[in-house]
């Protein structure tokens, strides 16, 4: 369990790391490529976009980095059983701040976030 906490913890760094530079190949090493991402969209509605859509919004999103952005990424919790885990994390991408539920799987020996629910606020 050890091991799995420290890979979840890889796995968040490298979803703070892709968040920072806007990297979408980041990101996608680390989703599997049938997961989504959920929100309560603008109309009020649950919102469901497949990562490949979701992917190619955040090629063009102007990464915080490029903005001389300060970082405030934080792990609020990670719940693990067996091949299955939850990830609570807040992140800022100016002006907004998230809070992030990432489910993951452990594919094949490797954590994979297939399923990311989030909230926003500016």
């Amino acid at each position: 369990m050890d091991t799995d906490v420290s890979a979840l913890r890889s796995l968040a760094q490298t979803y703070f790391d892709a968040a920072y530079e806007m990297d979408a190949e980041k990101f996608a090493s680390i989703f599997h490529p049938s997961s989504s991402v959920t929100k309560v969209a603008e109309d009020g509605n649950v919102g469901v976009t497949p990562i490949a859509a979701w992917l190619a919004v955040v090629r063009n999103i102007k990464a915080p980095k490029q903005q001389g952005c300060e970082r405030d990424d934080q792990i609020v919790s990670i719940d693990v059983e067996r091949e299955l885990a939850l990830l609570k994390v807040k992140l800022q991408i100016p002006p907004r701040s998230f809070t992030d539920l990432l489910s993951c799987l452990k594919v094949n020996g490797t954590w994979k976030i297939v399923q990311k629910v989030m909230t926003s606020e500016i």
